[in-house]
C-alpha cells in the first residue's frame, strides 16, 4: 500500500490518475495547493469521476517503482529504448508465464520464449524481455531498438542526394527530363521526413508499455513474498 501520510503534488496527482485511468490525463483533476493530497483525498476524487480506489492505489504506489531508463541515439534521435527493474526475490516460473502472456498481449507478438539456468528470455526480433539473476533474486530487463532506421535514413539522403545532383548536372528543374530527377529527390525527402518524424512516436510508445509491464511486475513481486511451493525458476 501507499504511504497513508504521504502527500502528492500537482505533477504527481497528473501522473496517478493518468495511469489509474489508463488513458491520457491533461491536467490534474484537483490542484493539490501547497500541502498536497494524501492517497485517501485521491480515492476520493476518483471515485467522484468513476475510477476505483485500487486503481488509484496502484497508480500512486507505481510512484515508488521506477524503472531504470536507457535510451540508444542515432543522429539524436531515440534508436533504442531500455527499461530495467529490480524485482528484490526470485521469479517464479507460473509468474514468467504470465507475464509471457502480457508482453504477448501488450506487444502482439508471439515471440519466442526461451531459457538457461535461471536466465528467461522472450524475443520477438529486436525487442526482447529478460529475466536475469542478482544477488537479491532477478531482475527484468526490456529492450528494443528500431533496427531499420540506419537503412531508412541511407535509403531517404541517398535518393535526395541523387535526384538533387542529377538536377544541377543538367542545369535545374527547368531542362527536359528533369521531372523524374526532381521526383526522386521529392520522395527521398519525403521518406527522409516521415522516418525521422516517426522514431521520437515509436519510442514514447516503447516506454510507456515497457514502464508499465515493469512497474506492474516489480509491483506484484513487491506484494507478495515468493511462494516456498511452488516452482520458483530453477538456479
Amino acid at each position: 500500500m501507499a504511504m497513508a501520510d504521504r502527500r502528492y503534488n500537482d505533477d504527481e496527482i497528473a501522473e496517478i490518475f493518468r495511469k489509474a485511468s489508463e488513458g491520457p490525463q491533461g491536467t490534474s483533476l484537483q490542484r493539490a495547493g501547497e500541502d498536497g493530497l494524501t492517497l485517501a483525498q485521491l480515492q476520493d476524487i476518483g471515485r467522484e469521476v468513476g475510477i476505483a480506489p485500487e486503481a488509484v492505489d496502484r497508480a500512486a504506489r507505481s510512484l515508488d517503482v521506477r524503472p531504470r531508463a536507457g535510451t540508444r541515439k542515432f543522429l539524436g534521435l531515440p534508436l533504442g529504448v531500455e527499461r530495467t527493474i529490480d524485482l528484490g526475490r526470485r521469479l517464479t516460473e507460473e509468474e514468467w508465464e504470465r507475464l509471457v502472456v502480457e508482453l504477448r498481449e501488450v506487444f502482439r507478438a508471439r515471440g519466442t520464449v526461451s531459457s538457461s539456468g535461471s536466465f528467461r528470455q522472450w524475443t520477438n526480433g529486436n525487442l526482447q524481455a529478460l529475466v536475469e539473476p542478482t544477488a537479491t533474486g532477478h531482475r527484468l530487463r526490456l529492450l528494443t531498438r528500431k533496427g531499420n532506421f540506419p537503412v531508412s535514413i541511407v535509403l531517404g539522403v541517398g535518393m535526395l542526394f541523387m535526384g538533387v545532383s542529377a538536377l544541377i548536372t543538367a542545369g535545374g528543374v527547368g531542362h527536359v527530363g528533369a521531372m523524374p530527377d526532381l521526383l526522386m529527390a521529392l520522395f527521398g525527402a519525403g521518406y527522409l521526413g516521415n522516418a525521422t518524424l516517426r522514431l521520437p512516436r515509436w519510442a514514447r510508445l516503447r516506454a510507456g508499455q515497457m514502464e508499465a509491464i515493469t512497474s506492474r511486475v516489480a509491483l506484484e513481486t513487491a506484494a507478495s513474498p515468493a511462494p516456498q511451493d511452488p516452482k520458483p525458476l530453477p538456479p
